[in-house]
């Protein structure tokens, strides 16, 4: 018995889930059912999951339209934006094996189809109620300012409605993409060339609507609206242009190069990308767009510009900063009567405080590349003049620059080892004054190599 009982047991699970299994295979087949229909054109529309609609059908014009689906046992229902579950049925004529519904009047409803257990859900949108003529666009500059430019379009049928909406299974209300497109050209950054370029931009629309916003195109240039995408596919679609638009925008796009030294002895201060050691070297540059009548480069060393250092009214500015402290640049640009204004991101530059150290001993000759020239270390010396002297006075070489260096020679020989003198007078870029002096020890190197030496 208790065989038995298992047994039964097993047949039942086995039964349950050769049930589960058919539902689920019935289920899978039923998704992406589809109607057909007589008596006009019709675009079908694949609907988001989530609607729980297996299609959405725009109907150029429900009149005289019949709609079918394959089953003579198929029963139909209507209903509109409260959802499916508030569907009332209709009457739908049989022919062989399909059932057929001629489709009401109105904006748009919901039809569903029960045939074999399963429910079929379908919207059913009237072209023709939301048909709209669009005739010209112009340019509302009132309502414009320098970074949005609303276009008004001239609609015929003010009383249609201009965006097609549908309603979930649940009643939740949806819009379909109707896909008005709206070109015309502007400007674009081209990071290679380092300029701009006219480029073609395109703008989709959902529905139409009497104002549209767009970025304000940095260049002179027509509008073209047409549409809608239903019918364009039925080759019904309309286009209109508008006359020239004179933009008045302005932009910039804007960088920054700095001149790179490679002076092993300079130390190099790393807390600013454009700073560091002075003196330093930048090159600024600025592309503008083509209504920009008014450059100019600023130089403060406040960080909102309450004042300004210097003004440059050229694209292109190469400055060589000499002064410790912490600086700031920016660039404006601006259009004919000043009504638009760009500024670009401001560069920081800091000039770093001055160091200048002596060594005191190297050794010429002695091993090539160690230690085989005497240079002081430094950062930040806008001026400098260095004289170096043997013990009874005679000037071996001067140097002109920080990053100048004595290998130990004179007149182009090796001098010999022991005490030597230099004099250094010296500027920092934050206004230290440098006056020093002392001694240089040359160590004796390796004479075996062959150098003469100068007594």
């Amino acid at each position: 018995m208790k065989y038995l009982h298992n047994y039964n047991i097993f047949n039942a699970l086995l039964k349950a889930v050769c049930v589960v299994a058919l539902i689920a295979v019935t289920a899978a087949s039923a998704m992406g059912a589809e109607l057909s229909f007589s008596g006009g054109r019709v675009i079908p529309v694949s609907a988001d999951a989530s609607t729980g609609l297996d299609k959405i059908y725009v109907v150029e014009n429900t009149a005289g339209m019949t709609a079918s689906y394959p089953s003579a046992a198929a029963k139909w229902s209507k209903w509109g934006n409260s959802g499916a579950a508030y569907a009332e049925p209709v009457s739908a004529a049989v022919s062989g094996n399909t059932s057929a519904y001629a489709l009401a009047d109105g904006d748009g409803y919901g039809i569903t189809v029960e045939d074999g257990g399963r429910m079929h859900h379908f919207w059913i949108v009237n072209y023709t109620a939301y048909r709209v003529d669009f005739t010209g666009i112009s340019f509302n500059e009132e309502d414009s300012d320098c970074q949005s430019l609303f276009l008004d379009i001239t609609l015929h049928g003010q009383n249609r409605n201009y965006a097609i909406n549908y309603y979930t299974i649940n009643g939740a209300p949806r819009t379909l993409d109707r896909g008005y497109t709206l070109s015309y050209r502007t400007l674009a950054y081209d990071e290679t060339a380092k300029a701009y370029n006219q480029v073609n931009k395109e703008e989709y629309l959902d529905a139409l609507k009497a104002t549209v916003r767009v970025d304000k195109p940095l260049c002179d240039t027509q509008f073209a609206l047409s549409g809608d995408r239903f019918a364009e596919e039925w080759g019904s679609g309309e286009q209109v242009e508008s006359t020239t638009y004179i933009t008045n925008a302005v932009e910039a796009m804007t960088y920054a190069e700095k001149e790179e030294r490679d002076n092993d002895n300079e130390q190099n201060d790393q807390s600013s990308e454009l700073g560091g050691s002075a003196p330093v070297d930048i090159t600024f540059v600025a592309a503008v767009t083509d209504a920009v009548r008014f450059t100019e480069w600023q130089l403060s060393s406040s960080p909102e510009f309450d004042t300004y250092e210097l003004r440059f009214n050229q694209t292109e500015v190469e400055y060589t900063f000499t002064e410790y402290g912490t600086w700031y640049m920016r660039f404006q640009a601006s259009n004919a009567d000043g009504t638009c204004d760009w500024f670009s991101p401001v560069y920081e530059i800091q000039i770093g405080e001055s160091k200048l150290l002596c060594p005191n001993a190297f050794s010429p000759g002695a091993s090539e590349g160690v230690n085989d020239e005497w240079k002081v270390s430094y950062k930040s010396i806008v001026d400098f003049e260095c004289h170096i002297f043997n013990r009874w006075g005679v000037k071996i070489t001067t140097l002109n620059h920080p990053s100048q260096g004595w290998d130990g020679k004179y007149n182009g020989k090796l001098v010999p080892s022991g005490v030597y003198y230099y004099v250094i007078k010296a500027r920092g870029a934050d206004g230290h004054k440098y006056d020093l002096s002392g001694d240089i020890n040359i160590i004796r190197y390796n004479q075996s190599q062959g150098q003469n030496v100068t007594e």
